[in-house]
């Protein structure tokens, strides 16, 4: 299955759950998986199986013939994407408190996916660590940040940047008094 059909997957399970008013919580009771599988999914963190995929169908109270109605299997094949600001689309990852991502892009390459986010961290946001099946890359655009990878801390100023493999558990934090905004590139390796 391609990178891009996933992402279209896991956009639409967190869109119908919310138009359903339904937490987490209740679409997995009723898939019967955990709510951090559901959330791993929506977050593109994790590959269901299909008969898991049609239990989260069932749980979200819709069919599977409306739930893949308008999906495309391939991206648009432009050379030149412009992402006007008005276009980024704000969503929520696992549960955490001043974390406020917007997504830009993402596009399939030859044997990778490449996912552009932004990141507003405000002072004092806090989250448990997280893994990611990606390499990670971030660059702090405005503000500073501390960087909790594996059992390593990272200091980060304005204009700093720092890669890792997201499989490491990692966290960033804000100590600062200014909200810390950052671009974030994640490179999903298609083989793995």
């Amino acid at each position: 299955m391609n990178e891009h059909l996933l992402l279209q997957i896991a956009k639409k399970i967190k869109r119908v759950r919310k138009e359903h008013s339904l937490t987490v919580q209740e679409v997995a009771t009723r898939a019967d998986v955990s709510k951090g599988l559901i959330s791993k999914i929506e977050n593109g963190r994790t590959i269901p199986s299909l008969p898991v995929l049609l239990s989260i169908i069932g749980g979200l109270e819709t069919n599977a013939e409306e739930f893949f109605q308008g999906f495309s299997s391939t991206e648009d094949p432009q050379l030149v994407k412009v992402v006007k600001r008005k276009e980024y689309q704000s969503f929520e990852k696992e549960e955490a408190k001043g974390f406020y991502y917007q997504h830009i892009l993402s596009k399939d390459l030859e044997n990778l996916t490449l996912e552009c986010v932004l990141l507003t961290l405000t002072p004092g946001a806090e989250r448990e660590k997280v893994t990611t099946d990606a390499f990670e890359y971030k660059y702090i655009l405005k503000g500073s940040a501390t960087y909790l990878i594996d059992d390593k801390t990272y200091e980060l100023e304005e204009g700093d940047s720092l890669y890792f493999n997201g499989r490491l558990p990692h966290v960033p934090q804000n100590n600062g008094s200014e909200d810390c905004l950052m671009l974030i590139m994640y490179f999903f390796n298609k083989e793995s």
